[in-house]
This record gives structure tokens, sequence and C-alpha cells, in this order.
């Protein structure tokens, strides 16, 4: 089954759990957000972008130039593992992680959530891959995909358990768009996928064809 699917799936469910005025509210948000055209400012294809040192749930040092100068990096941003799009695009990963791999590619997961949601977004979605903490949002900044939860959704995501500051620690509710990059060894940005719509996701068998197409 696709992750086209799966997202589909999801957000039948949601909006079947949700309050009316809480989806709608977030369907609007999701609308405006397009509107500023922050997805058609990110880094794309042919961008050179940073490749820092990232540290991992466990404090780990994760040095994403040297996994790139090993092959091609994918690198996956989302949201938080209280998002329910993002558990269900890093299960995708995860079970697409063989055919990524069978390109000589590697792959980080990397959100601003705190090391110890972080260690569970990892732990319950069985992930193989390393699971980065971009605290501040300051990689996401460099590469153009942060944007502010706007002021009208913040007490409606509480009102649902979702309390970006303590999840993320900090009083900023900022995140990082659904978005997921290749890159090669300098840093260059062979593929990419960016959406202001955060219930749209890269399709892992898209990744893997690009990382076919990389090594041929």
């Amino acid at each position: 089954m696709s992750l086209a699917v799966e997202l589909k799936k999801t957000a039948d469910s949601l909006k079947a759990a949700l309050p009316e005025d809480i989806f709608s509210a977030i369907g609007q948000s999701i609308a405006d957000l397009k509107a500023t055209g922050i997805a058609k400012r990110a880094a794309s294809v042919g961008s050179t972008i940073p490749l820092p040192v990232i540290t991992d749930f466990d404090g780990n040092d994760v040095d994403l130039r040297k996994l790139a100068a090993d092959g091609p990096l994918v690198i996956s941003f989302y949201r938080g593992g209280w998002c329910p799009y993002c558990n269900v695009e890093l299960r995708a990963l995860a079970n697409a992680l063989g055919d990524i791999e069978a390109s000589g590619a590697s792959v980080v997961a990397i959100s601003p959530e705190q090391p110890d949601s972080a260690r569970e977004t990892a732990g319950k979605n069985t992930l193989g891959f390393p699971v980065l903490v971009d605290k501040g949002n300051r990689y996401a900044r460099e590469l153009g995909i942060v944007f502010s939860l706007p002021e009208n959704l913040r007490p409606l995501y509480r009102s649902i358990g979702i309390d970006l500051e303590d999840w993320n620690g900090d009083e900023s509710h900022e995140l990082p768009l659904a978005a997921t990059f290749i890159v090669d060894s300098k840093g260059t940005v062979v593929w990419a996928f960016v959406d202001a719509d955060f219930s749209v996701r890269a399709e892992p068998a898209n990744i893997a064809a690009a990382l076919r197409r990389v090594a041929a």
C-alpha cells in the first residue's frame, strides 16, 4: 500500500475523530501557509545545503557530512511524534529502508522535539535509522522550511493534548514543513520534496527511484 493511501486513511480517521471546528481551522491554516509561498523559497534541487553535526536523542554526535561522503543521504524532517501523519511517514521510510540502502544511501530523520520524545518516536515506529534533535529548528531554518503555528491554533492544539511548548522545550511554536532531501557528498540537493501541507509526504518509492537514478 502506498504512503499516499495510508495518509488518506489517517486524514479520514482524524476528520471523524476531531471536532469539526478544529479540523476546519487546521485546514484553513494549511491553505494560509501555502499562500505564503514558503515551500517555493525552501532549499531545492541544485541548492547546496550545510551538513552539520547534530545530536541524536541519546546525545551522540551524528556528522551529516560524513554520512553523505559514504553515499547519498536522505534527510527527512518531521514535525514530532505527536503528529499522526509523521508517524505514518516514518514507518513507511523504515519499511523502505532496504530499497533505499540498496543504492548505497543512508537515512536520517530530524525534528525539533526534545530527546525523550524523539526516543519514543523512534521506538514506537521501530526506526532503523538515526533520529536527530534539531533544537530550536536551527538546521531546518537554514533550509528555509520553518514556520510558526498560528496563534489561533495553539489553544486548539492544546485542547487535543498537543502542547508544543512542552514537546519542543521552547515557546516559539515553530515547526518544520514536511520535507525530504537527497544530498550528495558536497551537500548538493539532488532530489527534494517540500510541501506546506503536512498531510502530504514524500513517497518512499519515489525516494528509492531517485536514488537509483543517482546511482546510475
